[in-house]
């Protein structure tokens, strides 16, 4: 079963898994996942339909024109008797005749219903707006978090080969010293162990790095074949908790949003205060008529041409009681408006303070962890030269050997929660778009 783990491990450290892959940067990745991002796009086609509602042609400014046209076509056989006592018999009439019409309707005047109306679409065009940024926000934060999470896995890779390559040694070294007599079979069994399980643990990182690469490559919208390696590095800003509340107030999308709600609800009032209001609306139409009738009529042809204009005056002077419900439900719709939006500021209020604490704790385990990495490289490296001079057994050796892994991992953990962290806030602030990464 051991050889058969070496033999796994051998083979995928001699797979070109990293040579000639392209190095899929930052940037590159946010500028894949907005063109491609399957949420995204379906984001961004509700807001083209959001933006057609909210055009002139949607908004009943414009008048209404319809046109009619008809035509007629007769045959008749007529037995005609004259006062004189004459008979006429007519075979085969023909009659025919056409006519056209042109109408056209507007609105002059609705009780303003129309104008709170359109004001509604445009606010819901607004609305589609920041929906669309928040689907973009969040699929950012989801892609940074695939993203770091492939560059925590690259870095404990080589970590993990590093140890693998340590153990390989040690296993080489007490291989030799058993030939020699310098150690017994225990101290051989011993490494292979620990050179099997450090290979188990590089060959699942591996794996698990495979697996995240198809991820983000699905959550960018592209074949999920495609390799690439990612940038490790990390540049933390400066962020400061007053500037990140100001700009929370100004620009989180979610809170922008229930305040767009809340104007929707205004206008909505007046919408349904206008069904009380006179409308007056104007009309006019012209119209064309032709007729040719059959031998034996008075007038043979008739040619007419008509052109009306009017002018209509309504009033809802009682409708059952219907508009003033509307207009109860509508003042209720705004206050319940109030109510979310004053949840929202809070729960805003309430997350950001807890995003910075978890930011500022990041921030703290990582500069620990930096130094307990420290600590450990030097007592791995000392440890290291006394194992060699036979001062310490293979068991101290392996621990100071398992402490500098484990301390590698822990740093890698914590820097890149730290970084999440700050994506976290960030998006809070409502600045996600326009941060650096």
């Amino acid at each position: 079963m051991n050889k058969y783990i070496i033999i796994a491990i051998l083979s995928l450290g001699s797979m070109p898994s990293a040579l000639g892959q392209e190095v899929l940067s930052k940037s590159d990745a946010v500028s894949i996942a907005l063109e491609n991002n399957f949420d995204i796009r379906a984001a961004t086609i509700d807001q083209e339909v959001a933006e057609n509602n909210a055009g002139l042609l949607n908004s009943g400014y414009l008048p209404t024109v319809n046109g009619s046209a008809a035509g007629n076509y007769s045959v008749s056989n007529s037995n005609l008797s004259y006062s004189s006592g004459a008979d006429t018999t007519i075979n085969g009439a023909n009659s025919y005749g056409a006519n056209a019409q042109v109408q056209l309707n507007y609105t002059v005047f609705d009780g303003m219903g129309r104008l709170y109306d359109y004001k509604i679409l445009q606010v819901n065009y607004q609305l589609s707006e920041l929906q669309a940024r928040t689907v973009m926000e969040n699929t950012l934060i989801n892609l940074f978090t695939g993203y770091y999470e492939i560059a925590r896995l690259t870095e404990n890779e080589l970590n993990q080969k590093q140890t693998l390559d340590i153990s390989r040694d040690r296993l080489q070294r007490a291989k030799y010293s058993y030939d020699y007599g310098q150690n017994t079979n225990l101290d051989v069994l011993n490494a292979e162990v620990d050179y099997n399980t450090d290979s188990i643990s590089y060959l699942t990182i591996q794996q698990q790095l495979r697996n995240e690469k198809r991820n983000l490559n699905l959550m960018m919208g592209r074949d999920v074949s495609v390799e690439f390696e990612v940038d490790t590095t990390l540049v933390f800003d400066g962020l400061l908790y007053n500037t990140l509340a100001e700009n929370a107030q100004a620009y989180n999308a979610t809170l922008l949003q229930e305040r767009s709600r809340l104007t929707s609800s205004h206008y909505g009032i007046r919408t349904a205060q206008s069904a009380i209001i006179p409308k007056i609306g104007i009309n006019g139409s012209y119209g064309y008529n032709y007729n040719h009738n059959a031998p034996g009529n008075f007038l043979s042809e008739i040619n007419s041409t008509t052109a009306t204009v009017g002018a209509s005056l309504s009033w809802n002077i009682f409708d059952g009681g219907k508009s003033n419900i509307q207009r109860q439900n509508s003042r209720l719709a705004y206050e319940n408006q109030q109510v979310t939006l004053e949840k929202a500021e809070l729960t805003l209020e309430t997350q950001l303070q807890n995003a910075w604490t978890i930011y500022q704790t990041a921030l703290f385990v990582m500069q620990a962890e930096a130094k307990n990495l420290q600590t450990n490289e030097r007592n791995f490296d000392r440890s290291q030269e006394q194992y060699q001079l036979g001062q310490i057994t293979s068991i101290e050796f392996r621990q100071a050997q398992f402490n500098l892994l484990n301390a590698n991992l822990n740093y890698n953990q914590a820097k890149y929660s730290a970084k999440q962290a700050e994506l976290a806030l960030l998006q809070l602030s409502g600045t996600l778009l326009q941060a650096s990464f």
